[in-house]
């Protein structure tokens, strides 16, 4: 049985989306796709504008609580079918799903090296080992893999596999964890192994490899949302609905550590007065020290819009949604006015300090956030990079900000590229880089060293664009998206492309060095997931996943797919890509790739493989013995209103 589809199966939304086609049709197409791909809603009706720095205040009661919603909240929680794509999955169709079975689909530290040490130590002592392409070095992110030099700790299906893995020769499986459901993403942090769920977190001692204990268990409504680990403490992300469909009474947040559980009262429930949202939830922080199985859990809970993305360094979380305020029943056909349509993305501002909680402040910019990438802290600023009217059928520019300790703009440099927006960006030190595409990549390097002047200093056209940028070095950046061919007023996407961007002269950047991987159709976790790209400079070393398309198509027909696994290659500044060959799992796809001394070890749901890093030759391989994931049945009728 083939295990394997591409990746993003199921996802592919207008992908020329650049063609001249009138919004209505757009509209239509997408409908029509998302109803066959992933469900998203939105609330198409107006979203209360955030103006001004509002007030944090806490109930004083949970009837003030429900008069608060019921006032604020218009429809009362009523949400429909959306055609947009790009917006983040709203509460009803997360709680469609069952979350004892529902998989997290899959979603660069600075520096030329992300080699990091566990904080408490680890059992590969001495080894040159990788670990998770991060953002934000000293903030570890979950991800499916996690090594610590000596061991790999997987997620397969419904456990946790735990794998003796240096040397590759003698590499076992030492141990399952097996709880229930089916686990999302992982932590190790020395001899504590934190296994997030999509309702759980648990931690485990692993000090004895072959037989972990589990010794905190913690619960919660809602959803896990996202998560950072700082020090020794694990911060989680929980989005809960304030409303249920047709429920009678606010079910408020509730957080479970084993056994011992908590209602979060309305009079612990921050919000501002003086915002309305059709989306609201209630969005908590949770700390947990991983390594004190005593300490006590602290939370912090606040009523505010969905949250989209999030930002997170060594002393503050970022949380950020969009608001869209749209005049409900309208004759789309007619040109939609400035007045009608404001989409301003919210900013919150909570600190961290050893398990400690605290709400700072929050502010707004135009305009939408792609990812985690668009923004960025530096030196007591907040940077972020928005996108504004491309949502609503054209007139797209793309703008960058600086905001201040109380997340007051400071500098703005507006209207960057119009009629294309941001495909990826990156913040570095004093510089950020901007991708944008319609047709050709404009690579945009701006200068932010006056923070309240923040300047271009120049651009590259190329064809094609990056979905991912990721620091060779302070004057290097590697660029992965796709090669592009023009058909006049858009690009038809085609290969994988990997591009090297000399950037030493800030007002001439050019590209040195690209590589096309296929043809039409080819596609590559790290075009969406960070955590799959693994680069090493001291290694020349560049690992991605491929899922590989050749003969059959053409600049605009898709052609069958003929191989997945990952492409390894030898990058330097004086001889670009070097492809040294290709390693498949066969019918299991290439997720991520790490290495430990000499050794490359590809991990898919099904297989790690062990390759030797010098000729790529087999070592050894071990199977995992997953079990597919299984996915409740969804009908559109499910999210009728």
């Amino acid at each position: 049985m083939n295990r394997w589809l591409p990746p993003g199966s199921g996802s592919y939304l207008v992908e020329e989306q650049r063609a001249n086609l009138s919004f209505v049709t757009v509209i239509l197409i997408v409908a029509v796709v998302a109803a066959l791909a992933t469900p998203i809603l939105i609330a198409v009706a107006g979203l209360g504008q955030i103006s001004g720095q509002n007030q944090l205040e806490k109930f004083s009661s949970y009837e003030e609580l429900e008069s608060f919603l019921k006032t604020n909240a218009g429809d009362y929680g009523r949400y429909y079918w959306s055609p947009f794509p790009g917006g983040s999955v709203s509460t009803q169709f997360r709680l469609a799903l069952d979350s004892s079975m529902y998989g997290v689909a899959e979603s660069g530290g600075h520096g030329s090296d992300y080699v990091k040490y566990p904080i408490n130590g680890s059992s590969g002592a001495g080894a040159d080992y990788s670990t998770t392409n991060i953002q934000v070095e000293g903030v570890d992110e979950a991800d499916i893999v996690k090594s610590d030099g000596k061991y790999i700790y997987v997620v397969s299906g419904n456990k946790v596999v735990i794998i003796d893995a240096h040397p590759a020769e003698n590499a076992r499986v030492l141990s399952e964890i097996e709880a229930g459901g089916y686990p999302t993403e992982l932590f190790i942090n020395g001899n504590k192994l934190a296994v997030l769920w999509w309702t759980n977190v648990k931690v485990y001692d692993v000090s004895d490899i072959e037989n972990p204990h589990l010794t905190r268990d913690v619960s919660f409504d809602g959803y896990y949302f996202d998560s950072r680990m700082v020090g020794d403490y694990v911060y989680v992300i929980i989005n809960s609905p304030a409303i249920y469909r047709e429920a009678e009474k606010i079910d408020l947040p509730h957080i479970s550590s084993n056994g011992d559980s908590k209602t979060v009262p309305a009079t612990e429930i921050y919000y501002f007065e003086n915002i309305a949202d059709y989306l609201y939830e209630f969005t908590t922080i949770m700390a947990i020290n991983a390594q004190d199985d005593e300490e006590e859990i602290t939370s912090e809970t606040f009523l505010i819009g969905t949250t989209q993305n999030i930002f997170v360094s060594s002393n503050n979380i970022y949380i950020t949604y969009t608001n869209y305020w749209v005049y409900p029943l309208r004759d789309w056909s007619s040109k939609i006015s400035d007045q009608e349509i404001l989409e301003k993305t919210t900013i919150h501002k909570i600190s961290i300090t050893d398990g400690k909680i605290e709400y700072k402040t929050q502010g707004e910019v135009p305009g939408h956030v792609l990812n985690q990438f668009s923004m960025d802290e530096y030196q007591g600023y907040f940077r972020i990079a928005t996108t504004t009217g491309e949502v609503w059928g054209g007139g797209a520019q793309n703008h960058v900000y600086v905001l201040d300790e109380d997340l007051n703009i400071a500098g703005r440099l507006e209207g960057i590229a119009p009629g294309e927006r941001i495909y990826s960006a990156r913040f570095m030190g004093d510089r950020a880089y901007l991708v944008t595409f319609k047709k050709v990549d404009p690579l945009f390097v701006i200068d932010l060293r006056d923070p309240r002047d923040p300047k271009v200093l120049g651009e590259l056209k190329i064809p094609g664009y990056s979905d991912y940028l990721h620091p060779y070095d302070e004057n290097h950046i590697i660029g992965v998206g796709k090669d592009t061919v023009d058909a006049g007023s858009f690009a038809w996407y085609q290969g994988v492309k990997i591009a090297l961007f000399d950037v030493s002269d800030p007002k001439n950047p050019i590209e040195i060095s690209k590589y096309v991987i296929g043809e039409r159709g080819s596609d590559s976790y790290a075009l969406r997931d960070h955590r799959a790209f693994l680069f090493s400079r001291s290694k020349n070393l560049l690992v991605i996943p491929i899922s590989l398309v050749e003969d059959g198509g053409s600049s605009w027909r898709y052609g069958g797919y003929n191989w997945q696994g990952a492409y390894v290659f030898n990058v330097t500044l004086d001889g670009g890509f070097v492809l040294r060959g290709g390693i498949t799992h066969s019918d299991y796809s290439v997720k991520r790739s790490l290495y430990i001394d000499n050794v490359l070890y590809t991990i898919s749901d099904g297989l790690v493989k062990m390759n030797n890093l010098e000729d790529l030759s087999e070592i050894s391989e071990i199977e995992l013995g997953y079990i597919e994931t299984p996915l409740p049945r969804i009908t559109i009728s499910q999210f009728s209103s």
